[in-house]
């Protein structure tokens, strides 16, 4: 693709955008929660796993503990037992049990609401954070890069060419939040991973029938 003016590539991101937002107009969250504790639990669980693996986990995980406070007072193994089928469970439940106890000991069991506190806690790094602030508080202090929309994100030509800057996660999220109004930033993450798992598939990717097919410098057809 011949090299892009700013100008362009922002109002062919918004174009992105719109047309995903029309495809996609129920992209939400997947992960099932009723609550910003929930919320940060599932996320936490979702890592190296699927929404799906991890929203057939918690409804007994938040039976046994439905509160920070019965979480923190756990034990580890019955924890463990429940999540297992997540995948590295011992750490994800230590993880849990750990971030649990700090929401109850350092913030009175209420989920702090900024990326700082949440990025500090156990199991709990930016993209942990930023799933808590967009989608509990509708705080949109950064965008969400997993790996559809890292992928994504190469394949329209937003972010880095070099091998080194298609997986740096850092560089990704500035450059889509340099492209895209602060307000679109939960959302965009939606619509990436809505598209990713439906259309633009890592391993087959359907450009015959994908809608930005002529605004994607890696489009097929």
């Amino acid at each position: 693709m011949p090299r892009e003016k700013k100008a362009d590539r922002i109002t062919r991101a918004e174009e992105v955008y719109d047309r995903l937002r029309e495809e996609y107009p129920d992209a939400h969250c997947a992960l099932d929660h009723s609550n910003p504790f929930e919320l940060a639990v599932a996320t936490i669980l979702s890592a190296q796993t699927t929404d799906e693996r991890v929203n057939m986990v918690t409804p007994d995980l938040f039976d046994s503990y439905p509160t920070p406070d019965a979480l923190a007072e756990a034990e580890q193994e019955d924890v463990e037992e429940l999540v297992h089928s997540t995948g590295f469970f011992r750490n994800k439940a230590r993880n849990i049990i750990g971030f649990a106890s700090e929401l109850v000991d350092e913030h009175d069991g209420e989920m702090p609401r900024t990326i700082e506190q949440l990025s500090s806690m156990p199991g709990v790094g930016r993209k942990t954070a930023n799933v808590i602030l967009g989608n509990a508080f509708d705080i949109n202090e950064g965008v969400v890069v997993d790996t559809h929309i890292r992928r994504l994100s190469n394949l329209l030509g937003f972010t880095g060419t070099k091998r080194r800057e298609e997986k740096n996660v850092a560089r990704i999220e500035r450059d889509l939040m340099k492209l895209f109004p602060r307000e679109r930033w939960t959302m965009l993450a939606h619509l990436f991973i809505w598209h990713g798992r439906n259309v633009c598939i890592a391993r087959r990717p359907e450009c015959g029938r994908c809608v930005l097919s002529d605004l994607c410098p890696s489009s097929r057809v």
